[in-house]
Protein backbone atom coordinates (compact mmCIF):
# COMPACT_ATOMS: atom_id res chain seq x y z
CA UNK A 1 0.00 0.00 0.00
CA UNK A 2 1.35 3.43 -1.01
CA UNK A 3 1.65 6.17 1.62
CA UNK A 4 -0.50 9.26 0.97
CA UNK A 5 2.30 11.81 1.31
CA UNK A 6 4.34 10.03 -1.34
CA UNK A 7 1.51 10.19 -3.87
CA UNK A 8 1.16 12.50 -6.84
CA UNK A 9 -2.27 12.35 -8.48
CA UNK A 10 -3.77 14.16 -11.46
CA UNK A 11 -7.54 14.78 -11.56
CA UNK A 12 -9.42 15.63 -14.75
CA UNK A 13 -12.76 17.37 -14.30
CA UNK A 14 -11.25 18.95 -11.20
CA UNK A 15 -13.99 21.58 -10.92
CA UNK A 16 -16.91 19.16 -11.20
CA UNK A 17 -19.07 17.86 -8.37
CA UNK A 18 -17.15 14.61 -7.84
CA UNK A 19 -13.85 16.30 -8.70
CA UNK A 20 -14.12 18.95 -5.98
CA UNK A 21 -15.04 16.45 -3.28
CA UNK A 22 -12.34 13.98 -4.34
CA UNK A 23 -9.67 16.68 -4.41
CA UNK A 24 -10.70 17.87 -0.94
CA UNK A 25 -10.28 14.37 0.50
CA UNK A 26 -6.96 13.78 -1.27
CA UNK A 27 -5.70 17.15 -0.05
CA UNK A 28 -6.55 16.19 3.55
CA UNK A 29 -4.62 12.95 3.01
CA UNK A 30 -1.54 14.98 2.06
CA UNK A 31 -1.52 13.92 -1.60
CA UNK A 32 0.28 16.19 -4.09
CA UNK A 33 -2.49 17.15 -6.55
CA UNK A 34 -2.63 18.31 -10.15
CA UNK A 35 -6.12 19.60 -10.91
CA UNK A 36 -6.96 19.70 -14.62
CA UNK A 37 -9.93 21.77 -15.79
CA UNK A 38 -11.26 23.77 -18.73
CA UNK A 39 -12.00 26.75 -16.49
CA UNK A 40 -10.41 28.58 -13.57
CA UNK A 41 -11.21 26.99 -10.21
CA UNK A 42 -10.29 27.42 -6.55
CA UNK A 43 -7.41 25.09 -5.79
CA UNK A 44 -6.24 23.70 -2.46
CA UNK A 45 -2.95 24.63 -0.82
CA UNK A 46 -0.01 22.89 -2.53
CA UNK A 47 -2.25 21.85 -5.44
CA UNK A 48 -1.06 22.64 -8.97
CA UNK A 49 -3.78 24.05 -11.19
CA UNK A 50 -3.73 23.20 -14.91
CA UNK A 51 -6.23 25.09 -17.10
CA UNK A 52 -6.71 23.80 -20.64
CA UNK A 53 -10.02 24.57 -22.44
CA UNK A 54 -9.23 22.13 -25.28
CA UNK A 55 -7.33 19.50 -23.23
CA UNK A 56 -4.03 20.17 -24.96
CA UNK A 57 -1.91 17.09 -24.25
CA UNK A 58 1.45 18.81 -24.84
CA UNK A 59 0.60 21.70 -22.53
CA UNK A 60 -0.83 19.51 -19.77
CA UNK A 61 2.03 16.99 -19.93
CA UNK A 62 4.55 19.80 -19.47
CA UNK A 63 2.92 20.62 -16.12
CA UNK A 64 2.71 17.08 -14.73
CA UNK A 65 5.63 15.68 -12.78
CA UNK A 66 6.06 12.05 -11.76
CA UNK A 67 2.35 11.34 -11.22
CA UNK A 68 1.42 7.95 -9.79
CA UNK A 69 -2.19 7.98 -11.01
CA UNK A 70 -4.80 9.90 -12.94
CA UNK A 71 -8.45 10.10 -11.87
CA UNK A 72 -10.58 10.69 -14.95
CA UNK A 73 -13.82 12.46 -14.03
CA UNK A 74 -14.70 14.31 -17.24
CA UNK A 75 -17.96 13.15 -18.78
CA UNK A 76 -21.33 14.34 -20.00
CA UNK A 77 -24.81 12.95 -19.45
CA UNK A 78 -26.53 15.21 -21.99
CA UNK A 79 -25.64 15.86 -25.61
CA UNK A 80 -25.50 19.18 -27.42
CA UNK A 81 -24.32 20.09 -30.91
CA UNK A 82 -20.92 21.07 -29.52
CA UNK A 83 -20.67 18.39 -26.83
CA UNK A 84 -21.64 14.87 -27.87
CA UNK A 85 -21.26 11.59 -26.00
CA UNK A 86 -18.73 10.47 -28.59
CA UNK A 87 -16.60 13.62 -28.37
CA UNK A 88 -16.58 13.87 -24.57
CA UNK A 89 -17.02 10.36 -23.17
CA UNK A 90 -15.03 8.49 -25.82
CA UNK A 91 -12.62 10.77 -27.70
CA UNK A 92 -11.58 12.72 -24.61
CA UNK A 93 -10.91 9.45 -22.79
CA UNK A 94 -8.59 8.49 -25.65
CA UNK A 95 -6.73 11.79 -25.15
CA UNK A 96 -6.46 11.12 -21.41
CA UNK A 97 -4.92 7.72 -22.12
CA UNK A 98 -2.45 9.36 -24.52
CA UNK A 99 -1.58 11.81 -21.74
CA UNK A 100 -0.97 8.94 -19.30
CA UNK A 101 1.38 7.22 -21.73
CA UNK A 102 3.20 10.44 -22.59
CA UNK A 103 3.79 11.24 -18.90
CA UNK A 104 4.33 7.58 -17.85
CA UNK A 105 1.33 7.51 -15.51
CA UNK A 106 0.64 3.83 -14.86
CA UNK A 107 -2.73 3.94 -13.02
CA UNK A 108 -6.12 5.32 -14.13
CA UNK A 109 -9.38 5.48 -12.16
CA UNK A 110 -12.51 6.08 -14.23
CA UNK A 111 -16.12 6.81 -13.27
CA UNK A 112 -18.48 4.93 -15.58
CA UNK A 113 -22.19 4.24 -15.15
CA UNK A 114 -24.20 1.51 -13.46
CA UNK A 115 -25.93 -0.38 -16.25
CA UNK A 116 -23.10 -0.14 -18.77
CA UNK A 117 -22.71 -3.44 -20.63
CA UNK A 118 -21.99 -4.90 -24.07
CA UNK A 119 -25.69 -5.26 -24.88
CA UNK A 120 -26.84 -1.74 -24.02
CA UNK A 121 -28.91 0.28 -26.50
CA UNK A 122 -28.60 3.64 -24.70
CA UNK A 123 -26.39 6.17 -26.52
CA UNK A 124 -24.98 7.33 -23.20
CA UNK A 125 -24.13 3.82 -22.03
CA UNK A 126 -22.67 2.91 -25.41
CA UNK A 127 -20.25 5.84 -25.11
CA UNK A 128 -19.30 4.80 -21.58
CA UNK A 129 -18.80 1.19 -22.71
CA UNK A 130 -16.51 2.36 -25.52
CA UNK A 131 -14.53 4.46 -23.02
CA UNK A 132 -14.21 1.47 -20.69
CA UNK A 133 -12.85 -0.67 -23.53
CA UNK A 134 -10.29 1.98 -24.44
CA UNK A 135 -9.08 1.94 -20.83
CA UNK A 136 -9.07 -1.86 -20.48
CA UNK A 137 -7.03 -2.33 -23.67
CA UNK A 138 -4.64 0.56 -22.91
CA UNK A 139 -2.17 -1.55 -20.93
CA UNK A 140 -2.56 0.71 -17.88
CA UNK A 141 -3.51 -0.53 -14.44
CA UNK A 142 -7.16 0.52 -14.17
CA UNK A 143 -10.10 0.73 -11.81
CA UNK A 144 -13.45 1.35 -13.49
CA UNK A 145 -16.22 2.40 -11.11
CA UNK A 146 -19.74 1.91 -12.47
CA UNK A 147 -21.65 4.46 -10.43
CA UNK A 148 -25.26 4.71 -9.39
CA UNK A 149 -26.53 8.19 -8.42
CA UNK A 150 -23.78 10.04 -6.55
CA UNK A 151 -25.41 12.40 -4.07
CA UNK A 152 -24.28 15.18 -1.77
CA UNK A 153 -24.37 18.96 -1.69
CA UNK A 154 -25.12 20.31 -5.20
CA UNK A 155 -25.19 16.95 -6.98
CA UNK A 156 -27.16 16.91 -10.28
CA UNK A 157 -30.13 14.92 -8.91
CA UNK A 158 -30.41 17.15 -5.83
CA UNK A 159 -30.28 20.30 -7.98
CA UNK A 160 -32.96 18.85 -10.27
CA UNK A 161 -35.29 18.02 -7.37
CA UNK A 162 -34.63 21.33 -5.60
CA UNK A 163 -35.50 23.14 -8.83
CA UNK A 164 -38.75 21.21 -9.00
CA UNK A 165 -39.54 21.99 -5.35
CA UNK A 166 -39.19 25.71 -6.13
CA UNK A 167 -41.71 25.28 -8.95
CA UNK A 168 -44.21 23.83 -6.48
CA UNK A 169 -44.23 20.13 -7.40
CA UNK A 170 -42.00 17.17 -8.15
CA UNK A 171 -42.60 15.15 -11.30
CA UNK A 172 -42.09 11.38 -11.14
CA UNK A 173 -41.79 9.82 -14.60
CA UNK A 174 -43.94 6.68 -14.86
CA UNK A 175 -44.70 4.67 -11.74
CA UNK A 176 -41.55 5.65 -9.85
CA UNK A 177 -41.15 2.01 -8.79
CA UNK A 178 -37.79 1.60 -10.53
CA UNK A 179 -34.80 1.36 -8.21
CA UNK A 180 -31.63 3.31 -7.45
CA UNK A 181 -28.76 2.88 -4.99
CA UNK A 182 -27.54 6.37 -4.12
CA UNK A 183 -24.00 6.68 -2.82
CA UNK A 184 -22.58 9.60 -0.84
CA UNK A 185 -19.99 11.66 -2.71
CA UNK A 186 -17.55 11.58 0.23
CA UNK A 187 -17.76 7.78 0.19
CA UNK A 188 -17.06 7.88 -3.55
CA UNK A 189 -13.95 9.97 -2.87
CA UNK A 190 -12.79 7.36 -0.33
CA UNK A 191 -13.33 4.55 -2.85
CA UNK A 192 -11.33 6.49 -5.45
CA UNK A 193 -8.49 7.00 -2.96
CA UNK A 194 -8.49 3.29 -2.09
CA UNK A 195 -8.48 2.46 -5.80
CA UNK A 196 -5.15 4.25 -6.10
CA UNK A 197 -3.39 2.98 -2.98
CA UNK A 198 -4.62 -0.62 -2.80
CA UNK A 199 -3.80 -3.44 -5.21
CA UNK A 200 -7.18 -5.01 -4.39
CA UNK A 201 -8.68 -2.57 -6.90
CA UNK A 202 -6.16 -3.34 -9.64
CA UNK A 203 -7.63 -4.04 -13.10
CA UNK A 204 -11.18 -4.30 -11.80
CA UNK A 205 -14.63 -3.09 -12.84
CA UNK A 206 -16.56 -2.33 -9.63
CA UNK A 207 -20.17 -1.37 -9.06
CA UNK A 208 -20.13 1.93 -7.17
CA UNK A 209 -23.42 1.68 -5.26
CA UNK A 210 -24.67 2.66 -1.82
CA UNK A 211 -25.78 0.32 0.97
CA UNK A 212 -29.53 0.85 0.38
CA UNK A 213 -31.79 0.15 -2.58
CA UNK A 214 -34.90 2.34 -2.85
CA UNK A 215 -37.48 3.12 -5.51
CA UNK A 216 -37.33 6.56 -7.07
CA UNK A 217 -40.71 7.33 -5.48
CA UNK A 218 -39.34 6.40 -2.04
CA UNK A 219 -36.26 8.53 -2.64
CA UNK A 220 -38.39 11.56 -3.60
CA UNK A 221 -40.47 11.17 -0.43
CA UNK A 222 -37.31 10.99 1.68
CA UNK A 223 -35.89 13.99 -0.15
CA UNK A 224 -38.90 16.25 0.37
CA UNK A 225 -39.18 15.25 4.03
CA UNK A 226 -42.18 16.65 5.91
CA UNK A 227 -42.91 19.42 3.42
CA UNK A 228 -46.45 19.23 2.00
CA UNK A 229 -45.27 19.27 -1.58
CA UNK A 230 -47.30 17.99 -4.49
CA UNK A 231 -45.89 14.92 -6.19
CA UNK A 232 -47.22 14.20 -9.66
CA UNK A 233 -46.71 11.10 -11.80
CA UNK A 234 -46.20 11.75 -15.50
CA UNK A 235 -47.02 9.06 -18.04
CA UNK A 236 -43.76 7.72 -19.49
CA UNK A 237 -44.81 8.41 -23.08
CA UNK A 238 -45.53 12.01 -22.11
CA UNK A 239 -42.21 12.21 -20.21
CA UNK A 240 -40.26 11.06 -23.28
CA UNK A 241 -42.16 13.46 -25.54
CA UNK A 242 -41.39 16.31 -23.12
CA UNK A 243 -37.71 15.30 -22.99
CA UNK A 244 -37.49 15.37 -26.79
CA UNK A 245 -39.41 18.57 -27.45
CA UNK A 246 -39.10 20.76 -24.36
CA UNK A 247 -35.67 22.36 -23.74
CA UNK A 248 -36.76 23.07 -20.15
CA UNK A 249 -37.72 19.45 -19.48
CA UNK A 250 -36.74 18.23 -16.00
CA UNK A 251 -35.52 14.92 -17.42
CA UNK A 252 -33.57 14.21 -20.59
CA UNK A 253 -34.08 11.11 -22.72
CA UNK A 254 -31.05 9.37 -21.25
CA UNK A 255 -32.07 10.42 -17.73
CA UNK A 256 -35.29 8.50 -18.33
CA UNK A 257 -33.48 5.54 -19.89
CA UNK A 258 -31.24 5.25 -16.82
CA UNK A 259 -34.15 5.59 -14.40
CA UNK A 260 -36.47 3.03 -15.93
CA UNK A 261 -33.52 0.73 -16.64
CA UNK A 262 -33.91 -0.22 -12.97
CA UNK A 263 -30.17 -0.88 -12.58
CA UNK A 264 -28.96 -2.23 -9.23
CA UNK A 265 -25.54 -3.43 -8.13
CA UNK A 266 -23.87 -5.51 -5.44
CA UNK A 267 -22.87 -3.24 -2.56
CA UNK A 268 -21.43 -6.13 -0.55
CA UNK A 269 -18.64 -6.63 -3.09
CA UNK A 270 -17.70 -2.95 -2.77
CA UNK A 271 -17.94 -3.09 1.02
CA UNK A 272 -15.52 -6.05 1.18
CA UNK A 273 -12.92 -4.04 -0.73
CA UNK A 274 -13.18 -1.01 1.55
CA UNK A 275 -12.36 -0.47 5.21
CA UNK A 276 -14.99 2.15 6.09
CA UNK A 277 -18.73 2.34 6.74
CA UNK A 278 -20.85 3.75 3.93
CA UNK A 279 -23.47 6.37 4.76
CA UNK A 280 -27.16 5.57 4.39
CA UNK A 281 -29.62 7.78 2.53
CA UNK A 282 -31.18 9.36 5.63
CA UNK A 283 -27.72 10.34 6.87
CA UNK A 284 -27.02 12.17 3.63
CA UNK A 285 -30.28 14.01 2.90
Amino acid sequence: MIKSKELRIAVTGANGFVGKNTRNLLHKKGVMLYGISRKIFLNNKHESKIISPDFNINYISSKLKNCDALIHLIGTGRQTIKSTYESVNVELTKKVLQLCKKTKIKKIVYISGLGVSNNTVSSYFISKYKAENEIITSGLDYTILRASYIIGKNDPLTKNLNGQIKSGKIIIPGSGKYHLQPIFVNDVAKVIYNSVISKKFSNKIIELVGPETVTFKEFVNLFKGKTKLKIENMDLEHAYYDALHNPASRYGVDDLNIMIGDFVGNHNKLKKLCDFKFKKIREIL
